[in-house]
Parts: structure tokens; C-alpha cells; sequence
């Protein structure tokens, strides 16, 4: 999954719609040291506001669960009612506030670095403004039950001081964004993959990412003949199994840019690259930039 880092809103023309002040004078909120997960649960007033011009690491979810809250981008506001699961991406400036008129804003939040199954779900939510994501748990009757309870449990987990607090936190964020994308309506229109094509692209990616090897390889692991894992493949995926895996190292890679100041060799050798300059070479065809 790649991002396009949003520009700091202080550098570009004014916009029209403009309700909260946006300037370079505004004092900045530093954001949270988050070796894993960072979590809060609060009911907050409606002075309550968080200014980030330049985004963070990390990535960070916030369930509304009464009130009213918006997060503000360059072209006006996105809503945040009751039952709104809302992730801002890394690198996006943050501007976000209880609602103007609103008497409290109730959120559940957390700060945290995905594992890397979690992309594609964190993927699928939609997109309600460049680097926010959001899905509307209240709406047309979806209940939000499952998520609250499970992300209560991470807040409970990540700040009970208790063994294993942070695994435990953890494991409740990934039910609850498990919950969030099975009430995901793009959920029902991916592509169900043929079970061999899964674990074809569980052994291309993961912690498997840096190894190399043949189609014949891959085939005999799955039970497959390499021309029927070819075409199983390409016509689930619409990669072939080498196209793939280099799109899993480059989004590997791109996360760990981001996220990390490793050095592009370090990053390269991580994922899979013979050297830092193939890397390079491949990494800007993709994205367009050098790393």
C-alpha cells in the first residue's frame, strides 16, 4: 500500500472553506514515541483540538463512540460521528477537533504500527480525504458493537500494566479491525482466492519476502504444475508470482522508509534486493521517486 505524504497545510494558497485556523502560528501537538501501540480512551471537551503539520510514523485509528469530532484537510472537514472508524495515514497532517457545536467528543483511539497482514483490510476502508480513511460502522444498521468492545479491550490491555499488555492490545486492535472489515461493504466484492494462490502469496511475502525462489519451487509447495500456478495466479492476482513479490518488497520497503531510518542498503538486503542500486532502480519505476 503506498501513501502519497500529504503537503504541510501552512505552505499552500488559503481555501474557502476554512472554519478552524490553520496558520504556522498554531501551536503543534507532539506526537506520541510508539514502539508498537499507544492507546487512550477519552471523553474530550469542545476546546479540545490536535495539530500535527507534518503527520507522524505511525499510523492512527479513532472510533467515535458519542459526540462529535472532524479532521481537517486541505479541501474542508471529515465528519466523525457516533459508530465512525477513522485511520489517518503516516505522513498526513494532523488537524483534527471535536466538532464545532458538538458538547463532547467520546473516542477510542490508538497509535500503532500494522502488522503486515493488516494492509489489506486498512486498505479496503475508503477513502474520505487524501491519507484518511473511513468507515461508517453506524450507518444503514451496521453495528459498531464488536469493534468498541474489542478496541475498549486494547485500551485496557495496552495501559493495565499487565503481562504481555502489549501482545494482548495488539491482538484486540486486530479483532477489532477484523470486526471492521467483515462490516466493510467492500469486504464482499474482493476476489475470493483459490486456496493454493493464498498460500503461493503467503510464501512470497511476510517473513518470507527476501527468499528467491523458482516457479518450480512455489508449484511444488502448493501441489500445482508451475503452468497452472502461472494461470491461477495471474488470473486471481493479476500479477504473476515474481511481479508480486517485488510489489510486496517495494510496499515492505516503502513502510520501512517511512516508519524507520534504516539505511536504503539495510532496507534493500531486508526485503530482497541483490543491491542498493537495483533497488533503487526499481523502486523509483514504481513509485516514481528514489527512495
Amino acid at each position: 500500500m503506498l501513501f502519497a505524504t500529504a503537503p504541510c497545510f501552512s505552505c499552500l494558497a488559503p481555501v474557502r472553506r476554512a472554519p478552524y485556523n490553520r496558520n504556522v502560528s498554531r501551536p503543534v501537538t507532539q506526537s506520541p514515541l510508539v514502539p508498537q501501540i499507544v492507546t487512550g480512551q477519552f471523553a474530550e471537551s469542545p476546546s479540545y483540538s490536535v495539530w500535527r503539520p507534518h503527520g507522524t510514523k505511525d499510523y492512527l485509528l479513532i472510533l467515535t463512540v458519542d459526540g462529535g469530532g472532524r479532521f481537517g484537510h486541505v479541501g474542508g472537514d471529515v465528519p466523525a460521528a457516533p459508530g465512525d472508524l477513522v485511520i489517518v495515514l503516516p505522513g498526513t497532517p494532523h488537524d483534527y477537533a471535536t466538532a464545532r457545536g458538538a458538547a463532547v467528543w467520546q473516542i477510542v483511539w490508538a497509535h500503532f504500527l500494522p502488522r503486515p497482514e493488516w494492509n489489506e483490510w486498512i486498505a479496503a476502508i475508503p477513502e474520505a480525504a487524501p491519507g484518511i480513511v473511513r468507515l461508517q460502522l453506524g450507518a444503514e444498521g451496521v453495528s459498531c458493537d464488536a469493534v468498541q468492545a474489542a478496541l475498549e479491550a486494547m485500551n485496557t490491555y495496552a495501559n493495565g500494566g499487565g503481562l504481555r499488555g502489549t501482545a494482548f492490545a495488539m491482538n484486540a486492535l486486530e479483532a477489532a479491525l477484523l470486526h471492521a472489515d467483515a462490516a466493510n461493504p467492500a469486504t464482499a466484492n474482493r476476489v475470493r482466492f483459490d486456496e493454493r494462490v493464498l498460500l503461493a502469496m503467503e510464501r512470497l511475502g511476510g517473513a518470507r519476502l527476501a527468499d528467491t525462489a523458482s516457479l518450480s519451487e512455489l508449484a511444488d509447495a502448493v501441489c500445482l504444475s508451475p503452468s497452472r500456478l502461472s494461470h491461477l495466479f495471474k488470473a486471481q492476482t493479476g500479477f504473476t508470482p515474481a511481479q508480486f513479490q517485488e510489489r510486496e518488497r517495494l510496499r515492505r520497503a516503502r513502510e520501512l522508509l517511512t516508519l524507520t531510518n534504516r539505511s536504503i542498503g539495510a532496507i534493500a538486503e531486508e526485503v530482497g534486493f541483490a543491491s542498493p542500486f537495483y533497488f533503487s532502480l526499481r523502486f523509483k519505476k514504481h513509485t516514481g521517486q528514489s527512495p
